[in-house]
């Protein structure tokens, strides 16, 4: 019921939503200012019809994805040795610091200057999304019990059944929520190197052309695109995940 409810309660919030964008089209009267929900929908269906609309998020979306999924690794590994080695906790801070601070944008304009256009959305959603997953790994870990440390220190238990019995738990929270979180900054960081760097093909590609031509209807409908892309991956890379850690913890109970 509470499911239900809540369920009810977010279709209520986007149909206002949808409502409010709906009347402020109609107020300005002007369809290449603010085309209406349903303008948009049918822009959309007109372009889902086009072979060239797939390619477009099929590029898109494996360039970020595989930014993305290189940063994860990358993160973890290197949140597990600065765990481990204080000194280049210290080291890499800067860097993690900087990465955060500066703007997409300045990240976006400097890399075109060392790798060509096609693999910028790769570049960039590496570097969004490492700090995150990087500070998520590590937070999860500094989390783990010390009185199970503590025992396990006293039993001389080894490495793979400290990590596997005491770390991996710890950390497996604030994975997910980094994950969660450093996926949708991918999308949104790899969508803007598109925009910027021009790879022919793409839907940062499309953006920028439906923006200088006044096709504002094509820009919601590539905006919406992005959005439904980037939810639909997330849900299934947590939806995969969550799998991973039940069967995870499963088999460790029966252990």
């Amino acid at each position: 019921m509470k499911q239900f409810h809540r369920r009810t309660t977010e279709i209520a919030a986007a149909a206002f939503w949808l409502l409010i964008w709906q009347l402020a089209s109609m107020v300005l009267g002007y369809q290449i200012l603010l085309p209406g929900p349903a303008d948009v929908l049918v822009r959309l269906l007109q372009l889902a019809a086009t072979a060239s609309f797939w390619k477009g998020i099929g590029i898109s979306s494996l360039r970020i994805l595989t930014g993305f999924s290189a940063a994860c690794v990358l993160a973890v590994v290197c949140a597990a040795a600065a765990y481990a080695f204080p000194r280049f906790r210290v080291l890499l801070q800067p860097l993690v610091s900087a990465i955060k601070a500066v703007p997409v944008a300045s990240f976006i304009i400097l890399a075109l200057v060392w790798v060509r256009s096609s693999y910028l959305s790769v570049l960039i959603s590496a570097m969004m999304c490492f700090p995150a997953v990087y500070l998520g790994v590590l937070e999860g870990a500094g989390a783990a019990d010390p009185k199970l440390l503590e025992m396990a220190s006293v039993y001389s238990m080894s490495f793979w059944h400290r990590l596997i019995g005491i770390y991996v738990p710890a950390v497996l929270p604030s994975f997910r929520a980094a994950v969660k979180l450093a996926l949708g900054l991918c999308f949104k960081s790899g969508i803007a190197a598109e925009v910027i760097g021009l790879p022919k093909g793409t839907v940062g590609d499309y953006l920028y052309h439906a923006k200088i031509y006044f096709e504002t209807a094509d820009l919601f409908a590539w905006t919406v695109t992005v959005v439904l892309a980037a939810t639909i991956f997330e849900k299934i890379l947590l939806l995969l995940l969550d799998r991973a850690l039940a069967a995870w913890g499963t088999n460790e109970e029966g252990r």
